[in-house]
């Protein structure tokens, strides 16, 4: 089996030879915390050889609704990294998310946000927190495809991926090895997802296998992101599903202390891009107060992902032990407890001052203690049996009782497929319905064989042809019904790949 490599020590290059890396300046404070953080990369020893390239504010601006220009693309396509400040997506006129569009197009499927503690220097309540959240990147229902299907109702398709599934999760694994994790807990929802979350909890199981050595467990997202929220120091590295991962990253973040202060990797095959997590406020742009913390962590992890790690400790340390002198930014600064206020740059300078330092209280980074490199398999699909059994038909129907339009869907003559029941909005509406179910004008009608059983707990379907969904349909265009979507109905090996309806 072919293995990629994510993350080396050192990538095949001479420790003499740069690493090119596609630098984007960014709008709001972006130019301002990039300055100083280039700084001190180069007082540092950094080996890294910015390539400057344009996308943003200004990018959208000249037209360019995805703000990043054709120049960007081949510096990027060449240097394979990416460190990026905050930008601007300026609001309306179809101006997509830049974020978004580089994690799709690049293959950047792990997203990974370390957050410790900084107490007493940074106010937080979890003194001992230190986790890092693994979010998928590509997924879920960032996959942007939503539709208006009738008056009153619009959808928004989530699409999980076994090979997604898969990735991110050795990803969480391979991390916790790496970096000497010691448990990775898994957050889905698939009490009520069962098919999509469940697909992400079945393939967590089953990798977890392949790591004894590793704690695992998995939580429902619900309670874990309270738990996560009350108990920070019981995690260790949690995987999760794109939304889950971008609410419970931001969690961790704020309740560490500042969601200002964190670094985030967006991970792929071929590319990676390190950025840091906050936006571009515009609002403090060009005071020079902002905090370039953020970015700093993020061009550690660069470093370490390049294979400098032991320059990446040396500014995380010295980074460190600036907090502990004292010197801070205004948003975190606290009169009686800091001991000066520093604009931008003069952080950066505390920050090079010290980079011969270790900090005293606060635990001193080692990530050229890391055991290694991070593999990802490629993706060997096994081939399932397909039948089909059934199809939901969704109509945009006007009326108001379901027990009309049932009646009248059991009436049509399809060779060999019946109604089996309707649902509105999830909830099923016929035969035996509740009066008091609010219904609106989107009704999911559920056809299958005329020989399935299914007065049992897991119910038999028949197999059907596709023609036959082909004439249900055209006698309903007939009759005058209003399609406006339909969903085949599958098994794969023998089982169910669709979820059953009340009572079915």
């Amino acid at each position: 089996m072919n293995t990629k490599v994510l993350i080396k020590k050192n990538q095949g290059k001479s420790v003499n030879t740069p690493v090119k890396v596609a630098v984007a300046m960014g709008d709001g404070i972006g130019p301002e915390i990039m300055k100083a953080t280039l700084r001190i990369m180069e007082a540092a020893g950094a080996n890294i050889e910015p390539d400057f390239i344009e996308l943003g504010e200004k990018v959208y601006l000249s037209g360019n609704t995805s703000g990043i220009d054709t120049n960007a693309w081949e510096a990027i396509n060449n240097n394979k990294l990416i460190f990026k400040a905050p930008i601007t997506t300026p609001q309306g006129k179809g101006y997509k998310s830049l974020n978004v569009t580089l994690r799709k197009s690049l293959g950047l499927f792990a997203n990974v946000r370390p957050v410790s503690a900084l107490h007493p220097y940074v106010p937080t309540n979890f003194p001992d927190m230190d986790v890092v959240i693994i979010r998928e990147n590509e997924e879920d229902l960032y996959a942007g495809i939503e539709h208006r299907q009738t008056q009153d109702v619009v959808q928004c398709l989530k699409l999980i991926t076994r090979p997604g599934c898969e990735r991110i999760v050795r990803y969480a694994f391979e991390y916790a090895k790496a970096f000497d994790r010691k448990k990775v807990t898994c957050m889905v929802k698939d009490n009520i997802m069962k098919l999509t979350d469940g697909l992400f909890h079945q393939v967590f199981k089953e990798i977890s296998q392949e790591y004894p050595e590793i704690e695992n467990e998995t939580q429902i997202i619900d309670i874990g992101s309270a738990r996560l929220a009350a108990k920070p120091e019981n995690y260790d590295v949690v995987v999760t599903a794109n939304l889950y991962g971008d609410i419970i990253s931001d969690i961790a973040a704020e309740i560490g202390g500042s969601v200002g202060m964190a670094g985030s990797a967006n991970i792929g095959r071929n590319v990676a891009m390190f950025e840091a997590i906050h936006g571009s406020a515009p609002d403090i742009a060009g005071q020079g107060i902002a905090n370039p913390s953020g970015l700093i962590n993020a061009a550690v992890a660069m470093l370490a992902h390049v294979g400098q790690p032991e320059v990446g400790d040396k500014i995380k340390n010295a980074w460190l032990t600036t907090l502990e002198q004292g010197f801070h930014t205004a948003d975190i600064y606290r009169e009686g407890v800091s001991a000066q206020k520093v604009n931008t740059q003069g952080f950066a300078d505390k920050v090079i001052g010290n980079l011969d330092q270790l900090p005293e209280k606060l635990p001193i980074s080692t990530l050229a203690n890391g055991k290694g490199i991070v593999h990802i398999p490629d993706y060997v699909r096994k081939q399932q049996e397909k039948e089909l059994v059934g199809v939901d038909v969704f109509l945009d129907w006007q009326g108001k009782d379901p027990n009309e339009l049932g009646d009248a869907l059991s009436g049509i003559d399809v060779y060999r497929l019946k109604l089996k029941m309707i649902t509105n909005r999830g909830v099923k509406v016929y035969p035996k319905g509740l009066k008091e179910t609010y219904c609106t004008d989107h009704w999911r009608c559920r056809f299958v064989g005329v020989e399935a059983k299914i007065d049992r707990a897991e119910p038999e379907y028949a197999p059907i042809e596709f023609e036959q969904v082909v004439a249900l349909l055209s006698k309903l265009n007939y009759l005058g019904y209003d399609v406006i979507k339909t969903e085949n109905l599958y098994k794969f090996d023998g089982k169910r790949g669709f979820s059953l309806g009340q009572g079915e």
